[in-house]
Order: structure tokens, then C-alpha cells, then sequence
């Protein structure tokens, strides 16, 4: 069972857009810079500090200022995020935000789908070490119902199409996930920095991380593809019907799921690629190695970097289904880095998890 609880959340005194960030990991050097212009207490100032070690004196510098404020008392969250996606629809994501107990993957309790990598670990645990708060929230789902409904009331927190509502009554949400599995959606570097935070302090309470929990049946839930472009790899082959980008994908949504496939791209042809019967889509581009990827959430931009030679590949993806994400991390098995792109991602500076009282 995960260990879910209410926490007493550290937040901006006057919320903005100004100050709030998409999550460390989707910024680009040159976002980073307008972010941090933008505001001179925009949550990349933590996030992205540089170095690390001096997020935690601003961190503590903005409470002793009022800039950041400490609630009375734990609790819930409730929160709602408007959006239209990639394929031009509107939907509104709703999910539970908690306290989360990191626990071992080995306990079942928490499972993770994708690869991690050791320099972004390290990273955020000098961030972490340094803070001594979660200062960006995970992304988690689970196979039961949202245990809450709207508060009759306006959101205690509202910015950039996210509300946020603090709930009164906590007492479905325990029942709610006794005996749910969570899989980690977008956060699994940061997940396991909070394993190895709490090794080095010992106190159970210091491997607990900002969770926002949504069901996967809610409406709002999308997910979308990673397509893969490989650079300074002009060896890469493969057979098939040249076609145009938007006939040969046209094909690979007709295709059914139960064998893999994709669409390669190369010098303004493109070509439909299958890969086995039970392999995801992710796993036939895996095949290929990892020399020279990169990732990008959008095809038109995959095709744009091969005909202005910036890639000679491109791998156009279907999207990953969750159901296949589920079953995979419930049999132990993880997936290539990237395998999902939830959208959108979660606001970052809406809420803190303090590690100490």
C-alpha cells in the first residue's frame, strides 16, 4: 500500500504567473535565462540554481522574507489543470496532490517504467541536500477513481489554467489507495534522488516526495509520443514503400498495437518499419542504441531537423498505451528513456513539501 498523506505546504505568499516554471528537465538554457529575467523569485531560481547549493538559502532567504509562506496546517490538494493538447483538444486533467513515501521499488508499492540516468540524480540531490523541500511535484497514476470531488467553492490557488483546493475532508483518500500500485508517470529521477537522500539522513521522513496522483480513467489524461532522431548516425538502414510523412503515419495509426511499429524518416522519404508481435514501438527504435538521440514530443519538428541536417534519422511513434506501461512495470520490466510524454506537465512553484519541521 503507498504511505499517502497530507502535508503542511510551504507556497507563494502572492502567486503568478511570474513565478512559476515548467519542470527542470523540459527548460532549455535560453527558457532558463527568460524565466529567471522574468521574476527574481520564479521558482528556477531554485530549480535550476547554479550551483545547486544556493537554492537553499533562497529557498530559506524568500520564508524569512514572506515571499513564501507556511501553511498551519497538513493537508490535501485537489488540483485541476486546463489544457489543449497536442492534437488540438481541450480537456482538464484532475488529480490528488499528497505526500508520497519514496519507498524501494522492490516493496511494489511504487513502480517505475523508464531508465534513469546518473547525472540528473546527481543533480537533483545536491538541489535536494541543499533545499531540504521538494520544490517541483512528481507525476503518478493509479487504477482507481479520483476519491474527491470539487470543493463548491472558488480554488484557494489559481494560476496559468491550474487550481488548486485545499480539501476539508480527507477521509475517502486512505481507503482510496489500500492495496493500489502507483506508477510513476514523469519524476523517476527525482523519485529515486529521494531514495538516496533519505540513505545518507536515516530519518524516514526525509525520503517523502510531492506527489500529484491521477487516476487513469480520468478524461483529462493524455499522452502523447516521444518521436527519437538520431545524429551523426548516417549508417542507420531500413526497407520499405517510400511514402510521405503524413501517409506513412496515417498507415501506422491504422496498425494495431499488438506489433510494433514506427515510421523512419529519412532525406524526405519515409517508410513504414514493423518490429515483432508483443515488442512496443519504443522497444523496436531501442533496437538501434543510443549513440547520438535525441527526443522530441513533436513529428513536424522530427521532419524539420532531417531536412535541415541537423538529424539523418528520424523514428515517428505511436503513443505508448498506459494499460502496456502498467502490465510492463507490474511483471519488473523497464522501458527506453522517454517511452510516454504526458501533457501537460505539471506546473512547477504552485506548492513546496518542506522535509523539516
Amino acid at each position: 500500500m503507498a504511505d499517502v498523506a497530507p502535508f503542511r505546504a510551504i507556497r507563494y505568499a502572492r502567486p503568478s504567473p511570474s513565478v512559476v516554471a515548467p519542470p527542470y528537465d523540459v527548460i532549455s538554457p535560453e527558457e532558463r535565462l527568460e524565466l529567471l529575467r522574468r521574476d527574481e523569485h520564479n521558482v528556477a531560481q531554485l530549480t535550476l540554481a547554479e550551483p545547486e547549493e544556493d537554492a537553499g538559502e533562497r529557498f530559506r532567504g524568500w520564508l524569512d522574507e514572506g515571499v513564501l509562506v507556511r501553511d498551519d496546517e497538513a493537508a490535501y490538494w485537489l488540483l485541476e489543470q486546463d489544457y489543449v493538447g497536442p492534437d488540438g483538444v481541450e480537456r482538464t486533467r484532475s488529480g490528488l496532490v499528497a505526500s508520497l513515501l519514496a519507498e524501494p521499488y522492490e516493496t511494489g508499492a511504487v513502480l517505475p517504467h523508464e531508465r534513469t540516468h546518473t547525472a540528473p540524480k546527481a543533480s537533483r540531490l545536491r538541489l535536494l541536500r541543499a533545499a531540504r523541500a521538494q520544490l517541483e511535484p512528481i507525476l503518478l497514476l493509479h487504477d482507481a477513481p479520483l476519491p474527491v470531488e470539487r470543493p463548491g467553492r472558488d480554488p484557494d490557488v489559481t494560476v496559468e489554467g491550474s487550481r488548486l483546493w485545499r480539501l476539508a475532508d480527507a477521509s475517502p483518500i486512505p481507503d482510496a489507495f489500500s492495496g493500489r500500485q502507483l506508477l510513476i508517470a514523469d519524476g523517476h529521477h527525482r523519485y529515486e534522488t529521494a531514495l538516496a537522500f533519505q540513505a545518507e539522513e536515516g530519518a524516514p521522513d526525509s525520503a517523502r516526495v510531492l506527489a500529484v496522483l491521477v487516476s487513469v480513467s480520468d478524461p483529462g489524461l493524455h499522452v502523447s509520443p516521444t518521436h527519437r532522431l538520431f545524429v551523426g548516425r548516417p549508417e542507420l538502414e531500413f526497407q520499405g514503400e517510400a511514402t510521405t510523412p503524413e501517409e506513412a503515419l496515417a498507415r501506422l495509426a491504422a496498425m494495431p498495437y499488438e506489433r510494433a511499429a514506427a515510421v523512419a524518416y529519412r532525406a524526405g522519404e519515409a517508410v513504414l518499419v514493423e518490429g515483432d508481435a508483443g515488442e512496443l514501438d519504443v522497444e523496436l527504435v531501442d533496437r538501434f542504441g543510443h549513440d547520438g538521440i535525441a527526443y522530441t514530443p513533436d513529428w513536424r519538428d522530427a521532419v524539420a531537423r532531417v531536412d535541415h541536417g541537423g538529424a539523418d534519422v528520424a523514428f515517428l511513434l505511436r503513443p505508448t498505451r498506459i494499460e502496456d506501461v502498467f502490465a510492463r512495470a507490474r511483471r519488473g520490466e523497464v522501458l527506453p528513456q522517454k517511452t510516454t510524454y504526458f501533457f501537460p506537465k505539471l506546473l512547477s512553484g504552485l506548492l513546496f513539501l518542506p522535509l523539516e519541521s
